[in-house]
């Protein structure tokens, strides 16, 4: 199996976190989200040894929001001592309505409304991560009117290919956010900020891209991020005291791909700043990352009910499911790859080739093209694994389909952390 989580029981049912999945799908209904709180603790735990091995006192990392946000996640982050970054109003009240620390929290977004900052202040956002120069006067301004100092990092872009799809890369020049080191953006933000009366300046921000398996990009990007910490000590007399090095390690969605050693690859990264920082003669300034698909996704499997088997003889067989792309649009967007599992027949042999379609009037809407899968009959249940990062957070009310709720499994047993929406939710507001 693809993670540790996913066994098969000794009725041949697929099991998560311990858990029969069928059992689930009856008790709960589908399309139905499952999250393994067990193995969302655990990542975090293993960020947060490998920081406190490798980093300078003060490093931490910081959980993204946009990969998965309700309430319950919030509490965990809390029980856990972990920060978040959130990009948008709605990430920040469901993280303090869950009674998250929000002094924590590090505010994205490529262009934040003045409500958006408003509402940031108000909530005690500890920091802003700030996108462009209208920005930095938008904050100034309404910080000073709300009568306080708000501490900010700058996004830098550093200009990095990663190789990975297009629509997930961040760190190209020409990209959307922050202020590019090489057209001389970055530099002249620093010393616009610096002469800011109410923003402090912690430091630097960047984020490079996403389903990142090795340290190289990381090591890159850290080793311009700290030329140009040195280049701005020397030019306006600023240290850095955070780097923020983003988000992006990978994560493994299918058998074939190679499974992550998270130590190992925090380690190379570490061993890559101190030795720069040697040789720029700088202290290693606090380190910050933002895990969130590394930390949720291989957490989370989506279970739904078979409605028919088409084979178009000669052509291609088609597997509908009652859901498809309003709780799972990410093959759309970017053919992302999936594990697909028949849950009531987990050890049958997969010999009938099928690409599992959603519900939706669009031919588009396809889960995953060409798998092996059992072939399956009406009204069994169909599992897609390594759901738990940007499935629910995307989620989406096309066609007028309620979202499906999520379902969190412990050790004190099966619980709802978010219901499942219903028709009248969707109506409630209209007019």
């Amino acid at each position: 199996m693809i993670c540790n989580n996913v066994t098969v029981n000794e009725k041949g049912h697929l099991s998560f976190a311990g858990f029969d999945t069928v059992e689930l799908a009856a008790k709960y209904g589908t399309p139905l989200y499952l999250m393994d709180e067990n193995k969302i603790r655990e990542h975090i735990r293993e960020y947060k040894a490998a920081f406190l091995k490798y980093f300078p006192k003060g490093s931490n990392p910081e959980f993204a929001s946009k990969s998965f946000s309700c309430k319950q996640i919030y509490r965990i982050m809390q029980q856990e001592n972990m920060c978040i970054d959130a990009v948008s109003m709605g990430e920040i009240y469901t993280a303090k309505s869950a009674g998250f620390n929000m002094s924590h929290c590090f505010f994205h977004g490529n262009n934040k409304t003045d409500c958006d900052i408003a509402f940031a202040i108000d909530s005690g956002v500890g920091y802003f991560v700030i996108d462009n120069f209208e920005e930095i006067e938008a904050v100034n301004l309404m910080a000073k009117d709300k009568g306080i100092i708000q501490k900010a990092l700058l996004r830098i872009t550093p200009g990095i290919d990663t190789h990975t799809h297009q629509k997930i890369s961040t760190g190209n020049v020409d990209s959307k956010f922050g202020f590019a080191i090489a057209t001389g953006m970055a530099n002249e933000a620093v010393e616009a900020v610096l002469k800011c009366e109410n923003i402090t300046l912690c430091g630097f921000h960047c984020h490079i891209g996403s389903q990142i398996f090795e340290s190289d990009p990381f090591v890159t990007a850290a080793e311009l991020m700290l030329d140009f910490i040195a280049h701005i000590k020397t030019t306006q007399n600023y240290t850095a005291d955070i780097l923020n090095l983003g988000g992006g390690f990978g994560v493994k969605y299918l058998e074939s791909q190679q499974a992550l050693n998270l130590d190992e690859k925090i380690g190379e990264v570490a061993n890559a700043i101190s030795q720069k920082c040697n040789e720029l003669g700088i202290a290693v300034p606090k380190i910050a990352m933002e895990p969130g698909r590394s930390i949720v996704a291989d957490a989370g499997m989506t279970l739904y009910t078979v409605g028919s088997v088409k084979e178009i003889k000669g052509y291609k067989n088609y597997v509908s499911i009652d859901g498809g792309m309003p709780d799972n649009p990410r093959f759309a967007l970017y053919e992302s790859p999936y594990t697909v599992m028949i849950a009531s027949r987990a050890n049958d042999k997969a010999d009938f080739t099928a690409t599992i379609a959603g519900r939706c009037c669009e031919s588009g809407d396809i889960i995953q093209n060409d798998v092996l899968i059992p072939k399956p009959c009406r009204s069994e249940i169909l599992a897609v694994l390594t759901t738990g990062a940007y499935n629910y957070s995307m989620a989406s009310n096309y066609n007028r389909i309620p979202r499906p709720p999520v379902v969190m499994l412990s050790d004190k047993g099966d619980y709802i952390a978010v219901k499942r929406e219903t028709i009248e939710d969707i109506c409630s507001l209209d007019v």
